[in-house]
């Protein structure tokens, strides 16, 4: 292959999926949606890309609308969008605020849209694996209901290394982040599972909207510092990203500050995968977090292990953490880069719901074309489900009296948190085996 690798630092994981970041190295790459600019060894090289006219690049409502509203599927805790990809059929994309670049994780939609690399680059995020193979589209047109983005660059991985199809349990071809939030005043309600794109200069605040909070915007990332961490011996001022593409309530960084209580009670467990791998660490509980008039008591709190969840090649900006959709679903959330604020209008029902996480023990993956055959990846040592005796690659028939081909792997994981001395009853497949199985629900912390 001719030319010299770039690498870009992209850290997606599930959980977790944010952090998008092109790396500058001596062989200097810019990938931006305004002005591409290319340098290759042994000779340079310099490719531009200026925009034609304000009516034909970047992102802007169809039919000069002020303001446009999109349904979205929220699943496992991510934001799903409908998505467009010049002539294509309607794609599945996370909606991430974290990921600064347009992302195509399924390499089969780039084969069928015929797109060209221009460029191609090394992919290094999270994990303990190695780079992965990523290529450059330019010019590309993005559809979202009545909203259209002009002559946008794309991201293409050559292999889909997330899997993420699997883990949300319905296709998913890409991330896409940034690029909508810098343009628009975006409104996402978790109650009607609608999104909301407005023209900033058009969108008004008024308290009745919900309770406005500062952020800044650093490396393309929403960042919150007005959030506090509260225990016993102390309150502890937090700077945290606002991930839309992190379905935890909050991953909090004690490794690279000693300030951060870890919990008395943790559980060891696969947090996400990265691009290079498993994302490893520690679960447990936190006394309470507040932010201005709302306050969250007994949250579930993700702690990731320093090996394994690092930022390759870059320094990090001071920050101690990450919130999530476990946190943000309850409520009806704006965001306004342009003015740089955030609104929160708290859904009260949500309000009341308590912090679980998974009382099985087991973690699933969604396989078959409909992603509806439902495979144990891993069981927790002394969990409820090690207890049934089930194991790793056993397969769900039924759950509940219910075929696995009628409940999404959403509805199997609230089933999953159903309660403390909750039985759920379990049809499953061992090597071509049927056997009963029953998980007596457990709190693991």
């Amino acid at each position: 292959m001719k030319g010299s690798w770039q690498k870009i630092l992209l850290l997606i994981v599930f959980p977790y999926l944010a952090y998008c970041q092109v790396i500058r190295t001596p062989e200097r790459q810019i990938i931006s949606n305004s002005t591409i600019e290319i340098q290759e060894k042994p000779t340079s090289k310099k490719v531009m890309l200026k925009p034609i006219s304000d009516e034909r690049f970047g992102f802007q409502l169809a039919k000069r609308r002020k303001i446009t509203r999109i349904p979205f599927d929220f699943q496992a805790n991510l934001i799903i969008v409908p998505i467009k990809v010049n002539n294509s059929d309607t794609l599945r994309f996370i909606l991430d605020t974290g990921v600064s670049s347009i992302l195509i994780t399924d390499p089969q939609i780039a084969k069928l849209q015929r797109m060209k690399f221009v460029r191609n680059v090394k992919i290094s995020g999270a994990g303990q694996g190695t780079d992965i193979e990523a290529g450059i589209v330019l010019d590309n047109t993005i559809m979202m209901g009545d909203m259209i983005g002009y002559r946008q660059n794309l991201v293409v991985l050559k292999e889909d290394v997330l899997k993420l199809s699997e883990f949300v349990g319905s296709p998913i071809h890409g991330i896409i982040g940034y690029e909508i939030f810098n343009r628009f005043a975006v409104t996402i309600d978790f109650s009607t599972n609608e999104l909301t794109l407005e023209n900033p200069e058009h969108y008004k605040y008024k308290p009745s909207k919900g309770e406005r909070f500062p952020i800044t915007i650093e490396e393309n990332k929403p960042y919150l510092s007005t959030m506090e961490l509260i225990n016993d011996k102390q309150n502890l001022p937090l700077k945290v990203i606002l991930d839309t593409g992190a379905g935890h309530a909050i991953s909090l960084d004690a490794n690279r500050n000693n300030r951060i209580p870890m919990p008395e009670k943790v559980v060891k467990a696969q947090l996400g995968r990265g691009l290079s791998g498993i994302i490893n660490g520690s679960l447990g509980r936190i006394s309470k977090l507040r932010l201005g008039k709302f306050e969250m008591k007994n949250l579930v709190a993700s702690f990731p292990d320093s090996s394994s969840y690092r930022m390759k090649g870059m320094e990090l900006i001071e920050r101690q953490g990450n919130i999530g959709c476990e946190f943000l679903r309850r409520f009806k959330v704006t965001f306004n880069y342009r003015d740089q604020y955030i609104v929160l209008k708290p859904i009260n029902r949500r309000m009341k719901e308590p912090f679980e996480h998974n009382m099985s023990g087991i973690e699933l993956m969604a396989k078959g074309n409909d992603y509806h055959e439902y495979m144990i990846d891993r069981v927790i040592e002394n969990s409820p489900a090690d207890h049934a005796g089930l194991l790793q690659g056993d397969q769900v028939m039924f759950i509940n009296n219910k075929s696995s081909k009628d409940i999404s792997i959403s509805e199997i994981y609230k089933l999953f948190q159903k309660g403390e001395g909750k039985n759920v009853n379990l049809i499953m497949n061992r090597e071509g085996k049927l056997f009963f199985a029953t998980i007596n629900l457990r709190r693991l912390i």
